[in-house]
């Protein structure tokens, strides 16, 4: 009678740290492999122990650079080459997600090139966090664990005892995700509505609700150059906010983020590790998501429920 698959974890290169967290928890060795590099820049995944046979996690988030994504790929095909049992891309932050649809003429779709890259590779599961937009899953032609970042930032808030709570979103699209905090912290909400001049830079903003005399919590999956955030921030401060903290899962901070926040009139902002992070800042808190992601690895590999691991 033939056993049960063995599972056995890797990493990619730049989520090496989260991955040995993630094995720690599970109480395993991290998977051994390497890359050769060649002078043009090319280079080569390789694992350095068999895999015939085992269902094999391989945890890599997908920033930029575009090299992220495409080891993760080069990562899928050598498992799957190496007549792997099972291949779980383990993919904390899904980059690309903000391209999922035409929001005008003659752009690309970027998430859902991302997703028939993965499965042509050969993907055979998905578990991610926080996606820009729900409906990725929909891209997939696999199963997608989609966790999500209140399971560390809920109970956070919740140690905080602020009174007069409430809770926003830094734009329309976040309502949904602001509205589910709202609902278990039992606190009231608002919006921000806000115009867009180009990516990244906000035209106009105005605030949909009551802040004043409030504890002000803004709710957002990632966190870029923090223009919007910190924009949202000043108007909150502006219209009487006891205090103004920022929750965001993945914290891209890329350009001058991180000197705009300690500016700023956000008190704390919380992040996760779902990529890697070495800026240090006085206001920026960063809460580990290896705990969430080894448990739903233990229940994929012995076909357990995953919904224990949602807050709401």
């Amino acid at each position: 009678m033939f056993g049960k698959a063995p599972m056995k974890l890797f990493a990619c290169r730049s989520s090496k740290h989260l991955a040995q967290m993630i094995a720690d928890k599970l109480g395993i060795e991290l998977g051994k492999s390497s890359v050769t590099k060649f002078s043009d820049g090319e280079f080569q995944p390789c694992y350095d122990e068999s895999v015939r046979g085992c269902m094999v996690f391989i945890v890599q988030s997908t920033n930029p650079p575009a090299d992220n994504l495409f080891e993760l790929l080069l990562m899928i095909d050598a498992a799957k080459r190496a007549s792997a049992y099972k291949v779980i891309a383990v993919i904390p932050y899904y980059g690309f997600a903000r391209q999922d649809r035409k929001d005008r003429p003659r752009v690309s779709i970027g998430s859902k090139l991302s997703a028939d890259l993965l499965s042509t590779a050969g993907v055979d599961r998905i578990i991610t966090m926080d996606l820009h937009a729900d409906q990725i899953q929909g891209f997939f032609d696999v199963p997608v664990d989609h966790l999500f970042g209140s399971a560390i930032f809920a109970p956070y808030i919740e140690n905080l005892n602020l009174d007069n709570l409430c809770v926003s979103a830094p734009d329309m699209g976040g309502s949904k995700r602001a509205n589910a905090y709202s609902r278990h912290l039992q606190s009231e909400m608002v919006l921000c509505y806000k115009l867009r001049k180009k990516p990244n830079i906000v035209e106009e903003m105005s605030i949909i609700g009551e802040v004043e005399g409030r504890n002000v919590i803004i709710i957002d999956d990632m966190v870029d150059t923090a223009g919007t955030l910190c924009l949202a921030a000043e108007m909150m401060n502006e219209r009487g906010a006891t205090s103004i903290r920022a929750f965001a899962t993945h914290p891209i901070l890329s350009g001058n983020a991180v000197e705009r926040i300690n500016n700023s009139a956000i008190v704390e902002l919380v992040v996760s590790d779902s990529v890697p992070i070495s800026i240090s800042s006085p206001k920026i808190k960063v809460l580990s998501i290896a705990d969430i992601f080894a448990k739903t690895i233990e229940a994929v590999t012995t076909n357990q429920s995953i919904s224990t691991n949602f807050v709401f």
